[in-house]
């Protein structure tokens, strides 16, 4: 059985997507991270401006993705965090996501697994830690909660 705490919720801004391409069923997009906030029990803060979101457009509607973001924690604390994910639904509510409409999340798939690293001695636990995620797509940008798996 797996055993879960809870991290954070991050709230990750999405500024305009680079439309790469590439091969059908494999297109890339990249979405930039300039901003968002973390809150939790343990450790809060802000995303630093300079974040991207690889994200692979799947033949079969699914969208893998591919994040980097430096979070700054309240106690100044630098956290380099990467997450990797998938999103897929029905495609007239992965449609209304598009069109920036707000979703009940149960009707769509979101997830993610995060992983961390840092220097800082206050958070260094993160560094040995795998965390997962379930995801919630707005009009500005995605909203995760975020778990340390125990």
């Amino acid at each position: 059985m797996i055993r879960t705490r809870p991290l954070f919720t991050l709230e990750v801004a999405v500024d305009g997507l680079h439309l790469a391409g590439g091969p059908p069923g494999a297109e890339r997009r990249i979405g930039d991270l300039p901003s968002g906030r973390f809150a939790g029990a343990r450790l809060s803060g802000v995303v630093l401006p300079g974040g991207t979101d690889w994200q692979t457009l799947r033949g079969d509607g699914a969208v893998l993705l591919d994040a980097r973001v430096v979070l700054r924690t309240d106690d100044d604390a630098l956290i380099a965090m990467t997450y990797a994910g998938i999103r897929h639904g029905p495609a007239e509510v992965l449609a209304a996501i598009a069109r920036g409409e707000d979703v009940d999340p149960a009707s769509y798939y979101f997830r993610i697994t995060a992983s961390f690293a840092t220097s800082a001695p206050r958070y260094e636990w993160l560094n040995r830690i795998v965390a997962i995620g379930t995801g919630h797509r707005r009009a500005a940008g995605p909203v995760y909660e975020v778990f340390e798996i125990i």
